[in-house]
């Protein structure tokens, strides 16, 4: 088992076919001991339940800073150290760049990026004093591209931004043995795309992919675990692009 003993924090972790679940599955598979963060109570209530008695739940709202810092606390507390962030909380909006509304804009910067901030800043401390950590930060294609089959620009930039804060991170925490990298996913077939995507849409979307399909939640868990694992010891700063080949640089 590659993570066994260790301990992760995983945000945006209460949607059934999210990736944040799907990471807290294979994690748990390999040993890790999870702390799931999401606003939806509920849902990271019951997604704690399923994983098991070593596995917590914690409402946390991202965009508040000393909320993150207090769950960072309590975790540590409670599970004798963090080892591993993964920063998954996220929104998607798909609006014209003349019809995106400051409350709109700020949402999407606020949960996306600012976020991944806040849960970085909350966790570095606990990381430093055990002079080890692994921070992986959910990026997306759109990032890479300007948007696409979801999110216009202000998501992208969100999205974007996370490369740099990141490289940021790996640069600054590398001397205290921390390591930090960004994952761009490609289209997810989630609970977004299920709720707003026609068979038709998702096979002619696949249809563009190279590899024939597009991606699965567990496609990026699995990315998740090989940078959070020792793995990927001597890896840092770097975004790891998982989308079928949608995307080639």
């Amino acid at each position: 088992m590659l993570l066994e003993s260790r301990t992760a924090i995983i945000t945006g972790a209460a949607a059934v076919r999210g990736i944040g679940l799907a990471t807290a599955r294979l994690f748990a598979e390999h040993g890790a001991r999870t702390a799931l963060l999401d606003i939806d109570g509920d849902g990271v209530d019951a997604a704690a339940r399923e994983l098991g008695p070593q596995h917590r739940a914690y409402v946390c709202d991202v965009t508040d800073a000393a909320r993150c810092s207090a769950v960072a606390d309590e975790v540590r507390e409670e599970f004798g150290g963090i080892d591993i962030l993964i920063n998954n909380a996220g929104i998607v909006f798909s609006t014209p760049i003349m019809d995106i509304e400051a409350q709109e804009y700020d949402a999407v910067m606020d949960i996306n990026l600012r976020g991944n901030f806040h849960m970085a800043r909350a966790v570095i401390p606990h990381m430093r004093e055990q002079a080890s950590g692994a921070i992986v930060c959910i990026s997306s294609i759109a990032g890479r591209v300007g948007g696409g089959v979801f999110g216009t620009t202000h998501y992208a930039a969100a999205k974007s931004g996370i490369f740099g804060l990141a490289k940021g991170l790996a640069r600054e925490l590398a001397p205290d043995g921390i390591r930090a990298n960004a994952i761009a996913p490609g289209p997810i077939d989630n609970d977004f795309t299920h709720g707003s995507m026609t068979d038709e849409m998702k096979a002619e979307l696949a249809g563009k992919v190279p590899l024939g399909r597009i991606g699965q939640p567990r496609d990026i868990a699995n990315a998740c675990l090989f940078l959070a694992s020792d793995l990927s010891s001597h890896i840092t700063g770097v975004v790891l692009d998982v989308n079928g080949g949608l995307f080639i640089h």
